[in-house]
């Protein structure tokens, strides 16, 4: 009797343990994770100015004992932020915005580049730009009855398709950075109103199991 009291007593102990490193990894892993990303994105981008300076301009920075080429820590990462902000900020000019509708329908026209160019500048638009499509969430009923996913509407009718009484619906996958388009019917969708767009991808990428103010 008393070995199985023991024996009962070391398994809670056991479970208990282990529920605690469950719980540390819930807790490390997120901010590790992204700690890690960040990281690697700014050493990526850290990068690639040294060598760029050092190409035309050997004697700026020069090379350390080891014959590598010095590097100030956080000089490229800002210039590259500050050259993209400056890109944006110049891109609002009469005459500069003009360049770059030229630039744009030059290589929208181009053989082969323009698929890539036109589906990298929809997809970033969609989130960032002028053009945002996924502003609006939705439930989309486009499985069994009574069966509803959350997407996002990028147009609202689907007229080029010859069917003006639908709309299209992009759904996210959950823990991916996927989707699938769906045409659905007006009436099998149900507006989000009271759940904001950041909202509610956060809750469809995480497989539902955020919260959703």
């Amino acid at each position: 009797m008393e070995e199985q009291i023991k024996a009962g007593k070391s398994s809670a102990y056991f479970k208990k343990l282990l529920q605690y490193f469950f719980q540390g990894i819930i807790i490390i892993a997120p901010i590790g994770i992204t700690l890690y990303v960040v990281l690697w994105l700014f050493n990526m981008v850290d990068d690639i100015l040294p060598g760029i300076i050092h190409h035309f301009f050997p004697k700026i920075l020069g090379l350390d004992e080891e014959g590598a080429i010095k590097k100030i820590p956080g000089i490229g990462f800002l210039f590259v932020v500050g050259t993209v902000m400056l890109i944006g900020r110049i891109s609002s000019s009469f005459i500069v915005s003009r360049l770059v509708d030229i630039f744009d329908s030059v290589l929208e026209r181009t053989p082969g580049i323009k698929y890539i160019y036109t589906s990298v500048k929809d997809f970033l638009e969609a989130f960032g730009g002028h053009k945002r499509k996924f502003e609006k969430p939705v439930l989309a009923n486009v499985d069994a009855n009574n069966v509803w996913r959350i997407g996002f509407i990028t147009q609202e009718d689907a007229a080029h398709f010859n069917m003006n009484d639908h709309v299209v619906v992009y759904v996210p996958l959950s823990y991916a950075l996927t989707g699938v388009v769906y045409i659905v019917p007006k009436e099998n969708i149900k507006p989000l109103e009271h759940i904001g767009a950041a909202e509610a991808m956060k809750f469809a990428i995480s497989g539902g199991v955020t919260h959703v103010d």
